[in-house]
């Protein structure tokens, strides 16, 4: 009965322990999201308002004026697609749901696509499934930053104008609230705006406007979605942590009411075991 007592003991500071760190990581992953979201509050209108800009520049093309390289259509034989998953674990369908819909999205390109690995779950996830990633970018964007966007869009681009794939596709999380985030998939390159006709002036002149503004473009949308991205990660994680810890305070619960009626049990033992020695010396 002692060692069992001993038993349960040892595991009810173990389940402590554990208790401690779920509820932890809960805490900072709730600060995480509130920083994420005052974050994503941020870009997600910049990012509209350059699409604006970028439609009224399209809009002053002529028909005869050749078309930026990241506007062409290079067709969709070469597919990328950039899956923007994590590079640790503890956030339950995260990390899954996201390989999972960038394989579907491979599979759906045909055998001539290929991935962009982004975090280290996504880079182990396809290498495990036999498929190199053209690019990977473990540990790259932990907390998201504009250097790290930059350099992903840049490597993105460069790709396409090159001609070495076809199409760029992000799939990402999409953050609807702190309780809902769902898969999204998104068309990355080419960059197809809805050219809006109107007079503006323009300097230099429209080639060089857009030459500076679509790379520009890019490099923002793509950061938005980081940004997203890791806000419905957090907010999945906290939630996981949240659960974790619950579940271990209704199992230290259990255990503890286990632990008393255990010791309840030897003490009565004991006195048993005295009350018994004292009849037996007594009758001697």
């Amino acid at each position: 009965m002692a060692q069992y007592v001993r038993a349960i003991k040892s595991r009810i500071s173990n389940i402590e322990g554990i208790a401690k760190i779920t509820n932890a990581m809960n805490a900072i992953a709730m600060t995480k999201v509130m920083r994420l979201k005052r974050r994503l509050a941020g870009v997600g209108p910049y990012v509209d308002d350059l699409e604006a800009f970028t439609r009224r520049l399209a809009g002053q093309r002529t028909s005869d004026a050749a078309p930026h390289p990241l506007m062409i259509d290079r067709g969709a034989d070469r597919t990328a697609i950039l899956v923007l998953n994590s590079d640790r674990g503890y956030c339950e369908r995260y990390k899954g749901e996201l390989n999972h819909a960038a394989e579907s999205e491979l599979e759906a390109a045909g055998p001539s696509a290929r991935i962009l690995a982004g975090g280290e779950k996504a880079r182990t996830y396809f290498l495990r499934r036999g498929i190199e990633p053209l690019r990977s970018y473990a540990n790259v964007y932990e907390p998201p930053t504009w250097e790290a966007a930059v350099r992903i869009a840049d490597d993105a681009m460069g790709l396409y104008e090159q001609g070495e794939i076809g199409r760029v596709k992000v799939v990402y999380m999409r953050f609807a609230s702190d309780l809902s985030q769902k898969l999204g998939v998104v068309d990355l390159l080419p960059v197809v705006v809805r050219a809006e006709p109107g007079e503006a002036l323009v300097e230099p002149d429209l080639a060089t406007a857009l030459a500076e503004i679509l790379p520009l473009f890019v490099r923002a949308k793509l950061y938005a979605l980081m940004v997203e991205t890791k806000t419905s990660e957090e907010a999945i994680r906290r939630r996981a942590m949240k659960s974790a810890t619950d579940n271990a305070e209704e199992l230290l619960e259990t255990l503890r009411r286990s632990y008393n009626r255990a010791r309840q049990q030897s003490i009565t033992r004991e006195i048993a075991d005295i009350i018994g020695g004292t009849e037996a010396l007594r009758k001697t």
